[in-house]
């Protein structure tokens, strides 16, 4: 049989084609697949050590969608800056065989960010007017470019950096070309006051870092903020402090069973499992405006690789 293969560039001519609202409800379909269902299988992630890299295998079947394993590999050093190498093989159930390999780096950061749309959209009572965004990555690129696609009200961005550097330079001015309307700005995470001031007027915060320390004391968020955060996936990550998630009056995650034991944050302020709620669960009457002081959704690796191999088998239908 034939073997299909998906670069990078096909993978982003093919997601050029997909508007907000199409990826909101592609992640709606997945979420609520993930937390009423029982057609999937999602073994938790196999790792290898490399000696450059962390290799992180994923397998997941959904009844009547089909078979992958997506390969992530994950840089040991804070200093590489090409991002998540990422690829996906995706299996014929009636003979067994492979029948396509896609290059999912551009994908991961995509539906992540459609998923933190989604979560945004349900629990966010009043249209968003100011994003903060934590991280330089294709991740955060995706998070603001998503968010201001999919919300008209965003008139301000700010994008934190550990440092001014080319690379934060580069995505603003990337963004700034594709959003003309929306005032984008860098700070670094060492300019204290501004970084603090911006998070204090945020509708909505992002984060994608691997950061094993709060990013921003609670006190500087005010109530009816709605936080995204994505960037932990091991116990010892930490984007925000106790604080924070105490004061958050819905915590949302996309499974309570992986982030129990791998969202850093939730560990440390001794949340379980039965003190989350899953989105699947609320994306059905799809009404925003929990109630809470402060709302945050929390993403997990574990999970992500069975919306990762829904997005993948929609775009091969394209």
């Amino acid at each position: 049989m034939s073997l299909l293969v998906l670069s990078a560039q096909d993978v982003n001519t093919i997601t050029a084609t997909f508007s907000s609202a199409e990826l909101e409800d592609l992640m709606a379909s997945v979420f609520h697949c993930l937390s009423t269902g029982s057609d999937y299988a999602s073994p938790h992630r196999t790792t290898i050590a490399m000696s450059h890299h962390t290799a992180l295998s994923m397998p997941s079947r959904m009844k009547n969608v089909g078979t992958a394993i997506k390969v992530v590999s994950v840089p040991t050093s804070t200093d590489d800056k090409r991002g998540l190498p990422a690829s996906t093989i995706l299996m014929d159930e009636e003979t067994g065989c492979v029948k396509a390999i896609v290059n999912t780096s551009a994908l991961t950061a995509l539906r992540t960010a459609a998923g933190s749309v989604l979560a945004t959209r349900l629990l966010l009572s009043k249209p968003p007017i100011s994003l903060v965004a934590f991280g330089t990555g294709k991740q955060i690129e995706a998070h603001v470019d998503l968010h201001i696609r999919a919300f008209p009200s965003i008139k301000r961005c700010v994008i934190v950096n550990r440092s001014r550097n080319m690379r934060l330079e580069n995505l603003l001015s990337e963004l700034r070309r594709s959003h003309p309307l929306v005032t984008l700005e860098g700070l670094a995470a060492d300019d204290t006051t501004d970084v603090r001031n911006a998070v204090s007027h945020a509708s909505v915060i992002c984060t994608e870092t691997s950061s094993t320390h709060p990013l921003f004391p609670s006190e500087c968020v005010s109530p009816g903020t709605h936080l995204n955060l994505v960037g932990s996936f091991k116990p010892g990550m930490v984007e925000v402090d106790c604080d924070v998630i105490t004061r958050a009056g819905t915590v949302v995650v996309d499974s309570a069973e992986a982030c129990a034991v791998e969202g850093g944050e939730l560990i440390a302020a001794g949340l379980r499992a039965g003190d989350m709620i899953e989105i699947g669960r609320l994306v059905e009457d799809r009404q925003g405006g929990l109630q809470g002081e402060i709302q945050m959704t929390k993403g997990d690796v574990l999970v992500f690789t069975v919306k990762s191999k829904i997005t993948i088998f929609q775009c091969l239908r394209r």
